[in-house]
């Protein structure tokens, strides 16, 4: 009995007979929607060259992030665009997605920081006459201004990923969103530290990516910080009046004292 080998010579089916039962063949015509990612490999120069569409076009999990991370690409001098609700969605949900970019993208500004923000330079979290304490210990407690800062984003992230609080990307518990204007007050003392103590890391950082104006433009819309908490001065976009009156109010506030970061 001799052995069976494979053929290799080629099937008698006819192309025609082929092509009618394949279903890779009868399926390859469906339009498909362009998948908006980067490929494995893309060098950053090349990275997220896709145009960017409306929200309601975005099939995914992640839609309003993807959405406003696309805003951001597509034109991030535009803050008031990149701030506005947009149609038919909870700003809730608006708000949430916001602050985890932001503390995503306040990641790029400590690297550039960690060039001379330390243990020695700034051994204590301060924004001008500010002094916190850190909540990240089980007894609030002084931290350098730079585990500080880390400390702060790392808590921040954490709580927007929490299953407690946040469990779903889509409707946010009534109960979780008193943790909106806690979270932009510690973020916001990032910026101050930066503005006060590193100011061209600040002003170079912020020229690239406007992320204080945007931070700004989003507390302002939704309240999420109180004005009398802004100790940096307005810019010369803000009329006079105004910054005088902002300033005042900043200045009443000063501490010399820590202050307990624990609400």
């Amino acid at each position: 009995m001799s052995d069976t080998v494979p053929s290799s010579e080629p099937s008698n089916t006819t192309s025609s007979e082929t092509s009618d039962s394949s279903p890779i063949t009868s399926t390859s015509t469906e339009h498909k929607p362009a998948l908006r990612r980067n490929r494995p490999g893309t060098k950053l120069e090349d990275a997220y060259q896709f145009p960017h569409i409306s929200l309601d076009q975005i099939d995914s999990a992640f839609a309003i992030q993807e959405y406003l991370q696309s805003l951001i690409r597509t034109n991030k001098e535009n803050i008031d665009a990149l701030v506005e609700l947009p149609p038919g969605q909870d700003k809730e949900t608006w708000q949430y997605e916001h602050l985890r970019q932001l503390c995503l993208e306040l990641n790029y500004l400590v690297i550039q920081l960690e060039a001379e923000c330390n243990r020695q330079t700034c051994p204590d979290m301060k924004a001008n006459e500010w002094q916190y304490l850190c909540a990240a210990h089980q007894t609030p407690m002084t931290c350098c201004a730079i585990d500080y800062i880390v400390h702060t984003l790392d808590g921040a992230t954490t709580l927007l990923n929490s299953q407690k609080y946040f469990s779903s990307r889509i409707t946010i518990p009534e109960t979780s969103l008193k943790h909106y204007q806690s979270i932009a007050r510690r973020l916001y003392r990032i910026f101050a530290h930066a503005w006060f103590h590193h100011r061209e890391i600040f002003e170079a950082f912020e020229n690239e990516n406007m992320l204080y104006a945007r931070f700004l433009k989003l507390s302002d819309r939704y309240e999420l910080m109180a004005k009398n908490l802004l100790i940096i001065p307005y810019n010369n976009n803000v009329n006079d009046d105004n910054q005088d009156t902002h300033n005042n109010e900043s200045s009443e506030l000063f501490k010399t004292t820590p202050v307990d970061d624990t609400e």
